[in-house]
């Protein structure tokens, strides 16, 4: 497995054509981030690389599963990561990001792809993070039903009380719990 390091691509002294590039990911990557809201990982990255005489291109693809806290009971769950990226690389006088062109420097060639992939397996997680059904923690499951505003032992009586323009509101608590 490897760190952030591995991801480093000196663009001045690959070879004009095809390249390509292999790097496993695994929790030492991931334990490099700053801030990192997954916690462990075991990723394939593989970067290929098409360098011209103006500009390179560069895609990679990263597949494998991360470790990431559940939303509801926040013990770790294993999420599998599907995430592809393409970039165009150019010289030029200064350092710029633009969307997915990229300009490096003759001073400065070497392309540093751990954030870009890091963010590319980001935003490949699904917006919610839940375990399937009867995975979470039963404890925790327990203590937010007991904490909730709207606890399991209301009554019939209770819930008619609820104002009806909240009814709507209840009705899709209920049936995404």
């Amino acid at each position: 497995m490897c760190g952030i390091d591995n991801l480093k691509l000196d663009m001045k002294s690959l070879p004009e054509g095809e390249s390509a590039v292999a790097v496993s990911l695994g929790n030492d990557f991931f334990s490099a981030l700053e801030d990192s809201e997954i916690t462990q990982g075991d990723v394939r990255v593989d970067v290929s690389i098409r360098k011209t005489v103006h500009f390179s291109d560069v895609t990679f693809h990263a597949i494998g599963t991360v470790e990431i806290p559940c939303d509801r009971c926040l013990d770790p769950m294993e999420q599998p990561i599907d995430a592809m990226q393409h970039l165009t690389v150019k010289f030029g006088s200064e350092y710029s990001e633009d969307d997915d062109l990229i300009t490096i420097t003759e001073e400065a060639p070497v392309l540093d792809l751990s954030w870009l992939v890091y963010e590319a397996i980001i935003l490949s997680l699904p917006v919610k993070h839940v375990h399937a059904p009867g995975k979470c923690n039963r404890a925790m499951i327990q203590l937010l039903s007991e904490h909730s505003a709207t606890r399991s032992d209301d009554t019939a009586e209770e819930l008619q009380e609820i104002d009806p323009r909240w009814s709507a509101l209840q009705e899709l608590k209920q049936r995404f719990n």
